[in-house]
């Protein structure tokens, strides 16, 4: 059994709009709604919370009706290709509104913007195992994280690139690069993927039911008291850690110009490098889970991602070393964020994987609607130089609790090709 690597790469299309998207998103938007709107740090960190309370709703709702649809271009195919060209439509009004300095018609298009999002993103994402089998899908799901992260690049050379270093830049053109890339992604997707015509594996669902059937029975148990004592703990350390992470995401293109005077898309720098750090590490962190463990790889992303935070305090003004210290930050961020799901899910039966999915997912992203707002007021009515202290403190915390689990860390399996260690 082979992985169809072609239609696996098509399909991975609808991802890396979507994370081209997000990655726009995360870096602009913050910037228009302080320097265009006025809006204080605090009012721009509940704006940008906005998008991770809608997809606590929209996500889950969006991926379980998508099951239940049947129509000639499948399940998936028509929100992803409806909710690609509303989000297109919807994006492209915002840097005109900044333009404008309408505030009522920014907001009011953002929001739709946001609900355009939160509906086809999980159906983009279930299409991958609706045609993949099972043995494969770790290998198909390395294919989509990798092409998700281009999408991510995509947007970071575009707003290095395109954003002029003037007081008022003119993001329309970065906005339209992006929703190109989006429309021609999706455009060739639904153009080469049929899903009605992708054969359904049903004997490997026949199989899926049978087990599960077997795990039912026995899953009333509860977790034994110390498994239970790990699994709080861990989650309690993916929450704090996402209070660092994404308040330094969210908040540091504001943070490069206020306070290292950095303009146009100069600060992008540090965001790509930290990127392509990341994915370059996948491959050794896998190597190093493999030996040490999932445990004491995290904890080891933990030190190298406070040694970061800690170091960003040290600079006052813009110095070539920064981009070494966010090269730091991006591999410290994927020793985490690689091990960590895995260390969720070992805890769980096989048929309670859905559920402590859904756990991580509760507390990172609860973590991202509180932090933005709770680093935004700081930055706000204490100082802007608040934003790496905060990092830091939230990412020690992360470590005192991490240093509690003593469940979950099972040696990964070696990879059966290079190409798995991207499968985060």
């Amino acid at each position: 059994m082979k992985l169809n690597y072609k239609r696996t790469l098509l399909i991975s299309l609808a991802f890396m709009s979507i994370c081209a998207f997000w990655q726009l998103y995360d870096t602009i938007i913050p910037l228009i709604l302080q320097n265009t709107f006025k809006f204080g740090e605090t009012v721009t960190g509940t704006v940008m919370a906005m998008d991770n309370v809608l997809a606590i709703f929209l996500l889950p709702i969006f991926g379980a009706y998508s099951d239940r649809v049947s129509t000639r271009l499948g399940k998936r195919t028509p929100f992803i290709l409806i909710g690609t060209i509303t989000a297109v439509i919807l994006m492209l009004v915002l840097p005109m509104a900044d333009l404008a300095e309408n505030r009522i018609v920014f907001i009011g298009a953002l929001l739709l913007l946001l609900i355009a999002m939160g509906s086809y993103r999980s159906p983009a994402v279930a299409l991958m195992p609706d045609v993949t089998p099972k043995p494969l899908r770790s290998k198909a799901n390395a294919v989509i994280n990798l092409m998700g992260a281009v999408g991510g690049v995509f947007s970071l050379v575009m707003i290095k690139v395109m954003i002029k270093q003037v007081d008022k830049p003119n993001y329309f053109p970065v906005f339209l690069a992006v929703a190109a890339l989006m429309v021609v992604a999706v455009a060739v997707l639904v153009s080469t993927v049929r899903e009605n015509k992708i054969g359904v594996y049903t004997e490997e669902k026949e199989e899926e039911e049978a087990e599960k059937g077997k795990e039912t029975r026995g899953s009333s148990s509860k977790l034994p008291k110390e498994v239970m004592k790990s699994l709080i703990f861990i989650l309690a350390s993916i929450f704090l850690w996402f209070m660092a992470y994404n308040a330094v995401t969210t908040a540091f293109s504001r943070y490069a110009v206020k306070v290292w005077g950095l303009k146009g898309g100069s600060f992008a720098n540090c965001l790509l490098i930290a990127t392509i750090a990341a994915i370059i590490s996948y491959i050794p962190i896998g190597a190093i889970s493999g030996k040490f463990g999932r445990k004491k790889t995290i904890i080891g992303g933990i030190l190298l991602l406070s040694a970061s935070y800690f170091a960003g305090i040290l600079f006052k003004e813009y110095s070539g070393m920064i981009n070494l210290v966010f090269a730091v930050t991006g591999i410290g961020w994927a020793a985490i964020n690689v091990n960590s799901y895995p260390m969720v899910v070992e805890m769980s039966k096989g048929s309670d994987v859905g559920k402590y999915t859904g756990l991580y997912y509760t507390f990172s992203m609860s973590a991202q609607i509180i932090t933005p707002i709770l680093s935004g007021f700081l930055m706000e009515h204490v100082s802007y130089h608040t934003l790496f202290p905060y990092a830091v403190i939230f990412t020690l915390l992360s470590l005192c609790t991490m240093l509690f689990v003593k469940h979950g860390d099972a040696i990964p399996d070696k990879k059966g090709s290079i190409l798995e260690n991207f499968d985060s």
